[in-house]
Formats: C-alpha cells, sequence, structure tokens
C-alpha cells in the first residue's frame, strides 16, 4: 500500500509496478483469506484509473473480511468513478459504521459535495480532522476543507486551511497546489506560481501543469505557459504509447490548447469506461469546442445532475447553450457559475463575464 501511496504522489508508474509486483507475491504466497493484499490491489487498481478491476478486488476483499472498511472505500471509489452513485453512498455508509476516522468520514463529506450539500460536507470534513490521528491525516483534512472553501469562492479560507496544512506537510503537492489556487483567487500571481511551480516539481502530475500553464497565461507569460503546455503534450504522447485512460485534465487540455477532435476521441473513450460526472463534463467540453453542441448538451446535463456546485461545469453548459442559441439558459449558468466561485479558473472567469455582458447587451 506504501508504493501505491507513493505512485498517487509522484506520477511514476514505475511505482505502481513495483507495487503490484508486491501485492501479487503476497497473493501468491497466501492465495485465500488474505484481504490486506485483495483491497492494496484494489486501491491500485483506482490509482491507474481500472475502476472496473477496483470494483472487482473491493468486491472480492469485502467478501474475504465483511469488517474490513478499507475495502468498502476501495468500493465507494469504484462505485463513484463508474457513475454508481447509490452504490458509492451505501458503501461509504458501511465504511463509516465500520470505522468512523479520518478516510471514512473525508469519503462521507464527499458523497454530499457531490450532490452539493456544502455545509454538510464542510461539518464531516471537519469531524474529519478532529479525528485525524497523524500529521498526515490532519494534513489531508486540511487540503479538503481548502478545496470545500476554494470551490465556494471563499478563498480567503482556503488560503487559510492550506496554511494550515502545510505546516505539517510542507512538501505535500496538493496543498501547494490548493495554496496556489487561492493565492490566483486573491490576485496573488507571483506567491500563486511559486506554488504550482513547487507542486510540479514535487509531482509532475497533469493537473499541476495544467494549473501552472493556465496561470502563466492568465498572467500574459505567454513563453512560460507553452514550456508547460509542451510537457502536457510528452505526457500525453507516453499515456497514448502506454494504452493508459486520459484523465479529465488531459481531455480539457487538448480540448482548449490542441485539437478538439482529438479531446472528442479521447473523451469519448473515457466517459464509456468512466461516467463519472467529471468525465461527463470533459467530454461535454471536448465536443463543445469541436463545434457539436446539440451532442454536447445531454453530457454537460449528466455533469450537474447530482446538484454539484461546479462553477466550471455551469460555465461549460453555459457555453453551449450560447451555442445552441438558447441565450436564457447561457445567462442563467454563467451566473451560476460566477456566483458559486467569481475566480474558477484564470482564463474562464474572465470569459465568463465577457460572455454574460455579451448576453446582456445583446438582449
Amino acid at each position: 500500500m506504501a508504493y501505491v501511496q507513493q505512485g498517487r504522489t509522484t506520477a511514476d508508474p514505475a511505482v505502481y509496478a513495483k507495487a503490484e509486483s508486491a501485492l501479487r507475491r503476497s497473493l501468491k504466497v497466501q492465495p485465500r483469506d488474505n484481504y490486506q493484499a485483495e483491497t492494496g490491489m484494489g486501491a491500485l487498481a483506482a490509482a491507474r484509473h481500472d475502476f472496473a478491476t477496483a470494483l472487482t478486488w473491493g468486491r472480492r476483499a469485502a467478501a474475504t473480511n465483511p469488517s474490513n472498511a478499507a475495502a468498502q472505500g476501495v468500493l465507494a471509489d469504484a462505485y463513484t468513478q463508474l457513475g454508481r452513485y447509490e452504490e458509492s453512498y451505501r458503501a461509504v455508509q458501511r465504511m463509516t459504521d465500520l470505522r468512523p476516522d479520518t478516510s471514512s468520514l473525508a469519503r462521507a463529506s464527499y458523497t454530499w459535495e457531490l450532490r452539493g450539500d456544502i455545509p454538510r460536507a464542510r461539518a464531516l470534513m471537519k469531524r474529519a480532522l478532529n479525528d485525524a490521528a497523524s500529521p498526515s491525516d490532519q494534513a489531508f483534512a486540511r487540503l479538503h476543507l481548502a478545496t470545500l472553501a476554494q470551490e465556494s469562492g471563499d478563498a480567503d479560507t482556503a488560503l487559510r486551511e492550506a496554511e494550515n496544512g502545510l505546516r505539517r506537510a510542507e512538501d505535500d503537492a496538493p496543498l501547494l497546489e490548493a495554496r496556489a489556487r487561492a493565492h490566483a483567487a486573491l490576485g496573488h500571481g507571483r506567491q500563486a506560481v511559486a506554488d504550482y511551480t513547487a507542486a510540479v516539481a514535487i509531482a509532475p502530475l497533469p493537473q499541476y501543469v495544467l494549473g501552472l500553464g493556465e496561470l502563466q497565461q492568465s498572467l500574459g507569460r505567454e513563453t512560460e505557459a507553452r514550456a508547460q503546455y509542451g510537457i502536457l503534450r510528452a505526457q500525453e504522447q507516453v499515456r497514448r504509447a502506454g494504452n493508459a485512460p486520459a484523465d479529465t485534465d488531459a481531455i480539457l487540455f487538448e480540448a482548449d490548447h490542441g485539437d478538439a477532435g482529438r479531446a472528442v476521441t479521447m473523451g469519448r473513450a473515457a466517459v464509456e469506461t468512466r461516467p463519472f460526472i467529471a468525465v461527463q463534463d470533459a467530454y461535454a467540453w471536448a465536443l463543445h469546442r469541436a463545434g457539436r453542441d446539440a451532442e454536447a448538451l445531454p453530457y454537460a446535463d449528466r455533469a450537474l445532475s447530482l446538484g454539484t456546485r461546479g462553477a466550471l461545469y455551469h460555465y461549460h453548459r453555459a457555453m453551449i447553450h450560447e451555442g445552441l442559441g438558447d441565450t436564457s439558459a447561457a445567462r442563467k449558468d454563467l451566473e451560476r457559475a460566477l456566483a458559486v466561485d467569481p475566480h474558477f479558473h484564470p482564463l474562464h472567469a474572465p470569459r465568463a463575464r465577457t460572455a454574460l455582458d455579451r448576453i446582456d447587451d445583446a438582449s
């Protein structure tokens, strides 16, 4: 399991290979009643975004040991990403009943975040923080509190939570990204670039590289932004060579900064195997960027079907509505996006305000 966590934080595929080797050795030595290794295989599959396989291993681990809370966590994560939300909620409840700790409470919080109930999500995450038994658990809870604040338009609270977390884990890349996003929303461009740069140095995950590049582009630092986009294109070549599934960041990058047709192909493949709301949104945006708004709208609707307070999702749907000539629906989604978080994206938030002005001027 340590290798799985290391792979998640370093973005090094070789670490996942080491994790799989260690877990399979364990299963070879003890093929029966080895719920720890079965749970580990499920977590590894989820880390690789192979959620169907994660579900298989999670079910196997839960059958081996019904009292294994971690197996319920694997099931919850797999069900969520496979778009089977009610089953995910039940798995989270079982996990919380078995072991109400930071990990289970964080998942419980996320179920309410998905449904747009931010006060309940925040309350559960504060419980997770209070129950945190280690500095890493405290940092994890602070990260999610920062994210909840950021995505509700409260950048000051997001900054405070991220800084509190970094006091316990100064080299935590997700917390550095959270602080970067808060700084960017508050207009602290230099600090935001520094934090994103530090996060990329620790773990060159596409979401950090894309975040840095788009922030630099928004600041007029085009040469530096192009350098980040070059890294993303190189990462995409590696992904395609390994036949790995495309993540939402890769799809959105291709749609916004590359070949929209290729983004559609990537998004279609992703949504077929991982119909999570974020993937539905990314595919909808790729279709929009390719000029296929009528096809895009059902996917944009699905992305918002749970009631998620996603400013970017509302912006994407607004542009699709505008492309279809429905300016009333476009205005509603633009207003919603900017009400949820007026700084939801360094490039798209200003475009949302411009689009709203354009629609108002034409009415």
